[in-house]
Order: C-alpha cells, then sequence, then structure tokens
C-alpha cells in the first residue's frame, strides 16, 4: 500500500509549501506528479515553480512543455503518470484513481477552508478502509512541518 501523508496547511499556502516539499523529493533523486484542479491552475503552478525563488532551481514541465518522460517534476489535471514519478501530489482537492500505484502521497489541503478540510476526512476514512498507511501533518509556527499522527 501507499504512504499517504496528508498535510494541513495552516500557515501558508500551496504556492509556498509546494515549492520546499517537491525540493525534497529531487533530494531523494525521486520524481513527482502535481495533480492539480484544472489545466488552468497547472500553468499557474507552472509559472510559480520558474519564479518562486530567484537563487533555486526546481526543473519541472507539463503539457504545455512535452516531454514529460524527461521532467522529474510533471504538473498535470490528467490522473496519468506520465513522468513515471514516484510521488503523487495532489492538490486543489484533485482525486487520483491510481494512489496504489505511488511509494507515497502528499495531500496538500487549506486548513482555512472547512469544507476543504471536510474533504480532506473523507479521503483519509477512504484511504484507511482501503488499507493505506496515513500520516498527518502540521505546519509549525516555523512555517515547517510537524508529525501529529
Amino acid at each position: 500500500m501507499t504512504d499517504i501523508g496528508f498535510y494541513h496547511m495552516t500557515r501558508s499556502s500551496l504556492e509556498q509549501a509546494l515549492p520546499k516539499l517537491l525540493e525534497k523529493v529531487l533530494e531523494q533523486g525521486k520524481r513527482a506528479l502535481v495533480l492539480a484542479g484544472s489545466p488552468e491552475r497547472v500553468e499557474a503552478l507552472n509559472a510559480l515553480l520558474w519564479s518562486y525563488d530567484a537563487n533555486s532551481f526546481l526543473p519541472h514541465g507539463s503539457a504545455r512543455d512535452g516531454n514529460a518522460e524527461r521532467q522529474p517534476v510533471w504538473l498535470s489535471d490528467k490522473d496519468e503518470n506520465a513522468n513515471q514519478a514516484d510521488m503523487l501530489f495532489l492538490t486543489d482537492g484533485a482525486i487520483s484513481a491510481q494512489v496504489a500505484k505511488f511509494a507515497r502521497c502528499f495531500e496538500l489541503f487549506d486548513g482555512g477552508n472547512d469544507d476543504v478540510v471536510a474533504a480532506a476526512r473523507e479521503r483519509w476514512k477512504r484511504y484507511k478502509d482501503e488499507g493505506h498507511a496515513l500520516t498527518y501533518w502540521q505546519q509549525n509556527e516555523r512555517g515547517g512541518w510537524e508529525k501529529k499522527l
């Protein structure tokens, strides 16, 4: 089964948290698929990853860029592992029927939105029923992550 971590963003936005998590994945020599809620959101995240830190380079691409197999981070709104990623990032409430095919899944959700939190709780229950290993991470005062469960 897949190790699924729920990342409860309480101190920063997805745009602040995602690049740092992706950097850690790449440091481990892994590949990532970021599944977003719409084609427009994919392109917004694509632009963000080029400009989030002037001192960093985070290699990535999307369908607009092509060559998925050459991209260590692939951004998509389609539930397909075009870059043969090890890690799956689910954003914007996106869901995947392929979670079990990844070594790890990151469920990133906004703690300031009650509807989003409720939907994350429902996904937690579903994943638990499916037998996945679940962990819950919450942001601390410094913007880092603390494992709560």
